[in-house]
């Protein structure tokens, strides 16, 4: 029954780290870029959340859904002003200014709010779920975050593939000079698809925090580094990879916790990660992409 609590822990984790990993996943699959201040997005709606909820007393929902504008507004402006100027430069700069940008929203937010920890109010009102005479407790935010991570995927997935927006975006990643010859404004396109990581960001933070509690500047760092990792072991690129590669990558570090070390538990996900890469360089659902000379 312990192995059952740890596997659905691990799998709850991992639906967190899916649903943060589609923003990293999306921003790649079509502007080709790593943005590494979207784990910082996470930490500004923890906080925007908390705000709402602790000093103004607002309904959880509301402040989702509060955290959820912010968070689209904000991803939005970081796509303007930090990374559209780079379009053509090269990719090294436009990582260089991501760790920017990541580091002037965490220092932003101690300016703001301390560096002491908050603890942060569950905004999920689902009960825990008793199973088998008690002996096997399903938390109110495990029943919560893996429907919902199922759901924002195959929603995600319907709108590219189906939506005149989404094609767009399918466009853009495969050529964007042919994108524009096709009538698809590039840098809509891709304001669109930051627009659409922040706000899913906003939910993932939601959910981790309620699960966790704890609340800083620096929580979503540790968070943003390991949904990369997810969305680079199922495929960057791919919206299922991303889910599957933060399932598997929750349940890999639950476990390693519970029965190898708990201090052992990252070093373990990334030596996992190096092994899978090494075996399969494009991540388990990730496809080779011809570069054009």
């Amino acid at each position: 029954m312990n192995f059952l609590t740890h596997l659905l822990n691990g799998i709850s984790l991992g639906s967190v780290y899916s649903i943060i990993a589609l923003g990293y996943t999306m921003v790649y699959g079509i502007a080709k870029m790593i943005n590494f201040a979207h784990g910082d997005v996470i930490m500004v709606g923890g906080f925007i959340i908390f705000t709402l909820m602790s000093t103004l007393g607002l309904n959880p929902f509301f402040s989702v859904l509060a955290a959820m504008i912010v968070c689209t507004l904000l991803g939005m402006t970081i796509e303007r002003i930090a990374y559209k100027p780079l379009r053509k430069a090269p990719s090294l700069a436009v990582l260089i200014t991501a760790i920017g940008v990541s580091y002037l929203l965490q220092n932003l937010a101690l300016l703001i709010y301390g560096a002491e920890s908050k603890s942060f109010t569950s905004v999920i009102p689902v009960k825990a779920l008793s199973l088998f005479d008690g002996r096997l407790s399903i938390s109110g935010e495990t029943l919560v975050t893996i429907p919902l991570c199922i759901v924002i995927m195959i929603g995600l997935n319907f709108f590219i593939k189906k939506s005149k927006t989404g094609r767009g975006m399918i466009a853009v990643s495969e050529d964007k000079e042919a994108a524009v010859l096709m009538g698809v404004n590039v840098n809509k396109t891709i304001a669109i698809t930051f627009a659409i990581g922040s706000a899913i960001a906003a939910i993932g933070s939601a959910l981790m925090f309620s699960a966790y509690h704890n609340l800083s500047p620096t929580s979503g760092a540790m968070p943003g580094i390991k949904a990369f990792v997810a969305a680079v072991f199922g495929g960057i690129g791919s919206i299922p990879g991303a889910m599957i590669g933060g399932i598997l990558l929750g349940v890999i570090e639950i476990l390693s916790r519970a029965y190898i070390s708990t201090q052992l538990g990252d070093a373990i996900v990334f030596l996992i990660l190096i092994v899978v890469l090494l075996v399969k360089p494009t991540g388990i659902l990730g496809r080779k992409i011809q570069e054009k000379v």
